[in-house]
């Protein structure tokens, strides 16, 4: 396909959608007031606020636990936007069963359907996964799809080419979220998406290349979760045609290197470090079961978080 990146898209208005972590709190419990105040925060922002994604555990939670954020998230919500993953790993029986009863679930809360993978679809073919899709679409006037690499989840996949070409025949499907950290496969993506179907969103998922928005992705991040406000404000800068944009984005990026270094899933503690020394949550601690980052991580993340809150001060947006 393509080595080189297609052109750059200078002013365009990006939407960003970021995942919401659940944070975590002595014995394991999760604090669900800190986590509303998150949801809530991310509205605040501007950005649409995810939740039951990778950020937030879902892989981690009982499916309880994944009906509880669901329900709160919904009454939060009062008629505003938001996405909420359709997570089926470990479900015995039909995917598409499966995926239709998660999605109804969400759309009956108020939220957006983004289809986790999951084991029961990971070694489809490309027109049998299509398959799945335009059997979920028969139900669902409104869903995304989720690319997701291995390095997060074991039963993670990243879609060739043809079949991300036959998903975008589906309506209904308005958009994908791209987690491979790959920038080549994702402007792939982005070329086929400009000449099929405009209006296609691939959402970048990518926290290593968060600059892949000045080639006309948007955004579905879990990166964004340390500091939505600074994410905020690097949108408006980019469409305002503002090169500070630059400067925020690069402070960001080396806030996203750090978190999601080796192993990459203990991201979500470098978040519940982050947010806790910006007086977000009030306790650093991650899901029982997630790997940890060393304590010492947590002067460098003070360095980038007064930095960052410094370049969003000066932007004035």
């Amino acid at each position: 396909m393509i080595s080189i990146p297609p052109p750059l898209r200078p002013r365009r208005p990006i939407e960003g959608i970021s995942a919401v972590l659940l944070p975590f709190g002595a014995g394991g419990v999760p604090d669900l007031e800190a986590f509303s105040r998150l949801v809530e925060g991310t509205w605040a922002a501007g950005l649409t606020p995810a939740v039951n994604m990778d950020t937030g555990y879902t892989n981690l939670l009982a499916p309880e636990q994944r009906t509880e954020v669901l329900g709160l998230t919904g009454s939060l919500a009062r008629g505003r936007r938001f996405v909420a993953g359709a997570f089926i790993e470990g479900l015995d029986g039909d995917p598409v069963r499966n995926y239709r009863a998660a999605c109804n679930a969400i759309t009956c809360a108020g939220g957006i359907p983004i289809l986790f993978p999951c084991t029961a679809v990971k070694w489809l073919s490309g027109p049998d996964l299509i398959g799945v899709f335009r059997a979920v679409a028969t139900e669902c006037d409104e869903f995304l799809g989720f690319e997701l690499g291995e390095m997060f989840v074991s039963f993670g996949r990243i879609w060739d080419l043809p079949t991300f070409e036959g998903l975008l025949e589906i309506p209904q499907l308005r958009g994908a979220k791209h987690s491979s950290l790959s920038r080549e496969l994702e402007w792939q993506r982005l070329a086929v998406r400009d000449a099929r179907r405009p209006d296609f969103r691939v959402y970048t998922g990518n926290d290593l290349a968060i600059d892949l928005v000045m080639w006309g992705s948007d955004y579905l991040l879990g990166l964004s979760a340390f500091h939505v406000g600074a994410f905020a404000a690097r949108d408006r800068l980019w469409a305002a045609g503002d090169p500070r944009f630059y400067e925020l984005n690069d402070w960001l990026q080396y806030l996203g290197m750090l978190a999601f270094r080796e192993p990459v899933p203990a991201y979500k503690h470098t978040c519940a470090q982050f947010l806790h020394r910006r007086g977000c949550i009030a306790s650093p601690e991650p899901h029982p079961k997630s790997p940890r980052r060393p304590d010492s991580d947590v002067l460098l993340l003070e360095l980038i978080a007064r930095k960052l809150d410094a370049l969003v001060a000066a932007a004035g947006t």
